[in-house]
C-alpha cells in the first residue's frame, strides 16, 4: 500500500510517499495560507504525476490552521474515495502525553514522539530544526513527558536581518572556523556554532532532569536543518531526515 504523509508547518511543508515502511519519494513546498484547495490539488497532482492513482491512504499532521482547512476541502472534494486521517485530539496515537494541557501540544511533536518510541524506544530527545527549534522527550515507558521550543536558525536570521542596522542576510552554512574573519562569516559562526552550543546544553540539562546516564537516552536530530548541525553536535546518537513522516505512517495505520 502507498500512502502519502503531509506534515504542514509554519514556513514547509513536506510530504512523502511511503511504500510499507520505505519513504519512496519526498517533496518539501511553501505552506502558503493564501494557497486554495483547487491550488493545492493541482500542485499536489504534479508532484505525485504518475504515481497519484497508487495513494490507498493519506495522513495529514498541520499547525497552520489555514491550510489545513484548505487540505480538508481538498481531501474532500478531490480525493474523495482514499481513506484520509487528519492528526488531531480523538486521534489515536498510542503515546500518552503528560503535559499540563496535552491539546496544547503540536501534533507534529507528538508524531516525532511517538516515532522514536517506537523505532529507537525511550528515553529519548528528539531535536526537530526546523522554522523553530524543538526539543521533545520521551521517558522509558514511551510517554511524552515535555519538551522546550527556541527560535530556528532560519528565524534568528531573519530576525538579525531585520533589526541589524548593518547587518544583511547571508547564506545559511557552516563557516570555515568559529572564530569568524568577516562578518559574513560572524554570521554564520553565530547562527551555526550557536544553535550547535544550544543544543549541546538543552540535551545536557535535559538528562540530567531525567536522572539519567547520557548513554542510556537516545538523541534523534530531524528536520529540513538538522544536516547543517549534525557533524558540530556531539549528542546526537542518531539521526533521522523522515522521522515525523514515519510517525504519520504509525498514525495512520493505528486508526485506518
Amino acid at each position: 500500500m502507498t500512502l502519502l504523509a503531509v506534515d504542514i508547518r509554519n514556513t514547509h511543508t513536506t510530504l512523502g510517499l511511503l511504500d510499507d515502511e520505505e519513504v519512496t519519494a519526498h517533496w518539501r513546498v511553501s505552506s502558503l495560507e493564501g494557497r486554495t484547495a483547487d491550488e493545492w490539488s493541482v500542485l499536489l497532482r504534479g508532484l505525485l504525476a504518475e504515481r497519484v492513482d497508487e495513494v490507498a491512504g493519506v495522513v495529514v499532521s498541520a499547525t497552520v490552521p489555514a491550510v489545513l482547512h484548505e487540505w480538508r476541502a481538498m481531501l474532500e472534494s478531490h480525493f474523495g474515495d482514499v481513506t484520509a486521517i487528519v492528526v488531531e485530539p480523538g486521534v489515536r496515537t498510542g503515546i500518552p502525553v503528560l503535559m499540563d494541557n496535552p491539546r496544547e501540544v503540536g501534533t507534529d511533536r507528538i508524531v516525532n514522539s511517538l516515532a522514536a518510541a517506537t523505532l529507537h524506544g525511550g528515553p529519548a530527545i528528539v531535536v526537530d530544526l526546523g522554522t523553530a527549534t524543538t526539543f521533545d522527550v520521551v521517558n522509558g515507558r514511551g510517554q511524552y513527558v515535555g519538551g522546550a521550543i527556541s527560535p530556528g536558525i532560519e528565524t534568528s536570521l531573519d530576525a538579525l536581518g531585520r533589526r541589524g542596522a548593518q547587518l544583511r542576510k547571508v547564506e545559511l552554512a557552516r563557516p570555515r572556523s568559529v572564530i569568524a574573519k568577516n562578518t559574513v562569516e560572524a554570521l554564520q559562526s553565530g547562527l551555526v556554532f550557536g544553535v550547535a552550543a544550544q543544543v549541546e546544553g538543552m540535551v545536557a540539562r535535559m538528562i540530567a532532569e531525567l536522572g539519567l546516564p547520557v548513554e542510556d537516552v537516545t538523541v534523534i536530530s530531524t528536520g529540513h536543518l538538522a544536516p547543517l548541525l549534525v557533524d558540530d553536535c556531539a549528542c546526537f546518537t542518531v539521526h533521522s531526515p523522515w522521522l515525523t513522516l514515519q510517525g504519520l505512517r504509525l498514525v495512520f495505520e493505528r486508526n485506518s
